[in-house]
Parts: C-alpha cells; structure tokens; sequence
C-alpha cells in the first residue's frame, strides 16, 4: 500500500492526464466545426456541412466528458489539499468563478447549435457556434492562469510577522507566467484538435483507398491545416515560456536543461548532442552569459532532475518534428498546386487534357501513403507532448505546490487512506474512457456524402 502523500499526489496526476488529453479535444472542436460549416455556407459544398454536422456530434460528447472530468479535479481540491485551499482558495477563486461563467455560456450555447439544425436559419446557426468556441477557449484559459499563479505567485499580502494574512483576486492575471502559459496552452489545444482529427482520415484512407474522396480530404486538410499551422507559432512561444520560467523558476530551468552547475557559456544539449555556449545564448543573446545551475539551489528545494529534463527533452523533440511535418506538408501542397495549375493552362489552350495529380506531375499529398503514414503518426503526438509538457510543468515546481511559499506535503489532508480513492478513480476514468472512444467510432462510421459530378475539371479547393 502506497503512502498518502503518493497516493494524493498521482491521483491528481490521474486525473489531470485524463482530464487535460479531452478537455483540449473540447477546445478546438468547436473552431474546426465552426470552420467547416463556414466554408460550407460559403462554397455551397454539402460536404463541409456535413464535416460540421459529425463534428458537432462529438463536441457534444467531449463536452460531456470534459465536464465530468473537470468536476473531479475540483472536488479532488478540497478533498486531498483542503489546507492549500484555506489558505489561497481567494487567490485562484476568480480564475475558477470566471471560468465557470465561460463553461454555461460555452453549454447554452451548444445546445441551440446541437438542435438548431433545420430549426434555425444557417446564418444564425453558425452565430451560435461562435459563443462555443469562445467559451470553451475561455475556460481553458481562466484555468490556466491558475496554474500559472501556483508557479509564480504574486499579490501575496503579509502580516507584520510574515505570516500570510491576504491574496490579492487578481493574482493569477498578473503572475509573469500567466501569459506565456496561456498562449501555449490555447495553441496546444488547437495543434492537438487538428493533428488528430487529420489523423482519423488519414488512416480512413489508408484503410481503404475509396475514401480518398473529397470528403475526407477536406476533413483531413481541415484538420492538417489547423495543426501544422500552430506548429511554428507553438516553437516561437515555447521558447518565450522557456525564458520567463528561466527568470522566475530557475531550479525548473535548471532541471530542464540537466544543468548541474552555474556557468558562464552554459552549453545547449539536445538529445545526444551538446552545443558549446549555446544554451547562453538562446537565453541571453550572449554565448558567454551566466546561466544558473542545480548547485545554487539548495537541495531541500531541488526538483527530480532526470524526469523533468528527458520530459522536456521530448515535448521539444516532437515539437521539432512537428515542425519538419508542417514545412513538408506544405512544400507537397505548394508543388501540387503549380502542377495543377499548369496542367489547367494546358487544358485551357488546348482543350482536353486531365489535371495533374490524377496522371501526371506531381500527385496529389493523399494519395501519398508515406504521407498518410506521417499524418496519422502525427495524430498522438501533440498529446504526447502535451504530457510531457505538463510533467515539466507540475514536476518541475517540486517540492512547492505554491512555488517558494507552501510545500506539497504541507498541502496534505489529514485523512488516511488515500489509496482508496486513487484505484477507485482509476477504475471510474478506465470505464468512462473505454466509453467514449467507443462512442466517437460509432459517430466517426457514419455515412458519408458522395462527391460531385463536375461536367468540368475543378481543383481540389484544401490543401489535403
């Protein structure tokens, strides 16, 4: 039987995992089913409307599940950390009070959309898509500035013997980590939602060669074009979070890179590999800057350095091969257009002909398994780093809970017992989640509209 503390402790790791793989699902749904109806109502194409109709089916599910997912972590609050809660409940009570305003704005508005098909007029059924996606967004975020103030606590207010007497509501707002977290967390899920509904039809296609219809093409590019996009701007910002956690928590920066002493000229290690003074650099535009090691932290306050840095080492890692997927997928987008778009001047000017992709030239991303392949590997990637980046995150902040100002085990109930409620979770989150992929290939296997007959070639309008 494992001790409270541990059994606590990776109930809410449980928990958060489980929470945070479909809650981002539920966050950037809604913007791909937004866009889809959109492109529909513009084009006329029926099968971007019924991308958005499937879609809709299973934001209503996520919603469902992120909902009862997101109940348990709170109640998990007070139950297992019930001091942590006295103590500073005030300092993240408006993060959670606002959130909690974005969640029934996010589900009324989900079910005018969910049963304003044919009811409501397509115009103000795709209004009503908008609140959705805003408030799922807006919830996540109100959450997160609330982890953000735990890994760098401000407006605290102490008493003349130092004691904490007060906390200031709009602490996690002005925390210095609250911005870069939050911009990070938003594309995460966005970059998550995308690569994994591209994936879904990816391998539908590599299933069955039939379905390299314009209907799963769209649905793949929809989500390609969603994920791969958010893959450079995801390295911009993370190298923007990495700099403030290196100035407001240097021992998680330090166990992040492995650096066992402060040095002038610290080198960058990535993988195997070692850059000389290049760490330095990249933090202050100065190969021969100081850069704080493990060796100014006294060892009471040093966070598991092997766990948080290889984590770190692998959120970067797949960032960067997102990143080489994002460039590849374009280049085969762009080299397939200017085929396409000579092989149409040639139809043009002489008057038959096909297009290019179909025959000759360069063939279309889809019908290129080694790229079907790439996509659906793409698919648990982001997810896998988003762990991974979690990991970072919450380890990388032991033994604090508030960072400098509680300790985990101070946070600690006085029950007993806590193993209980760690494999009874587990149980419940191993049912419920058996549930829902049961229920999102039971949606997924749904029929599908067929394409067009067009009495002229036409290009296919996404890249796929």
């Amino acid at each position: 039987m494992i001790d409270d503390l541990t059994a606590a402790r990776e109930q809410m790791e449980l928990s958060l995992s489980f929470h945070i793989v479909f809650a981002v699902l539920g966050v950037g749904m809604p913007w791909l089913m937004l866009a889809a109806e959109w492109r529909g109502l513009r084009t006329g194409d029926p099968r971007w409307t019924a991308l958005a109709r499937r879609w809709s089916k299973a934001v209503a599910v996520l919603f469902a599940v992120g909902a009862v997912s997101g109940t348990v972590l709170s109640i998990e609050f007070g139950l297992l950390w019930p001091v942590f809660m006295a103590r500073f409940g005030s300092a993240i009570g408006l993060s959670f009070t606002l959130e909690s305003f974005a969640f029934f704005i996010e589900a009324i508005f989900l079910a005018l959309y969910l049963y304003g098909w044919n009811r409501l007029s397509p115009r103000v059924h795709l209004l009503t898509a908008v609140p959705v996606a805003l408030g799922g967004m807006a919830s996540a975020l109100f959450v997160t500035t609330a982890n953000a103030w735990m890994n760098g606590p401000v407006g605290l207010v102490t008493g003349p013997k130092g004691d904490l007497v007060a906390t200031e509501p709009l602490g996690p707002f002005l925390a210095p980590t609250a911005d870069p977290q939050m911009v990070h967390m938003a594309l995460a899920a966005l970059m998550c939602t995308g690569l994994a509904v591209a994936a879904v039809y990816a391998f539908a296609m590599l299933r069955d060669p039939a379905k390299r219809d314009g209907y799963h093409r769209r649905g793949l590019a929809a989500g390609a074009l969603l994920g791969l996009t958010c893959a450079p701007l995801q390295v911009l910002v993370g190298d923007w979070a990495t700099r403030v956690v290196a100035d407001v928590q240097p021992a998680k920066f330090a166990a992040m890179e492995s650096l066992p002493e402060t040095m002038d000229g610290a080198p960058f290690h990535a993988g195997p590999f070692e850059i000389p003074n290049a760490l330095s650099l990249l933090l202050h535009f100065d190969p021969h800057a100081r850069v704080v090691g493990m060796d100014a932290i006294p060892p009471p306050d040093r966070p598991p350095v092997a766990v948080v840095h290889w984590s770190f080492q692998l959120m970067a890692g797949i960032g960067t091969a997102l990143l080489a997927l994002a460039a590849w997928a374009l280049w085969l987008y762009l080299r397939h257009r200017r085929a396409t778009r000579a092989a149409r001047a040639a139809v043009s000017g002489s008057g038959t002909g096909v297009l290019a992709g179909r025959t000759g030239g360069a063939v279309h991303p889809t019908d290129r398994r080694v790229f079907l392949l790439a996509m659906v590997a793409a698919g648990p990637a982001p997810f896998v780093a988003l762990l991974a980046g979690w990991i970072v995150t919450e380890v990388g902040r032991q033994p604090w809970i508030v960072y400098r100002v509680m300790r985990v085990p101070e946070a600690l109930t006085s029950q007993t017992g806590l193993a209980t409620y760690l494999y009874a979770t587990a149980v419940i989150y191993l049912v419920l989640a058996v549930a829902l992929v049961a229920i999102l290939r039971r949606i997924a296997r749904g029929t599908t509209p067929p394409d067009p007959a067009p009495t002229t070639p036409v290009r296919d309008e996404v890249p796929a």
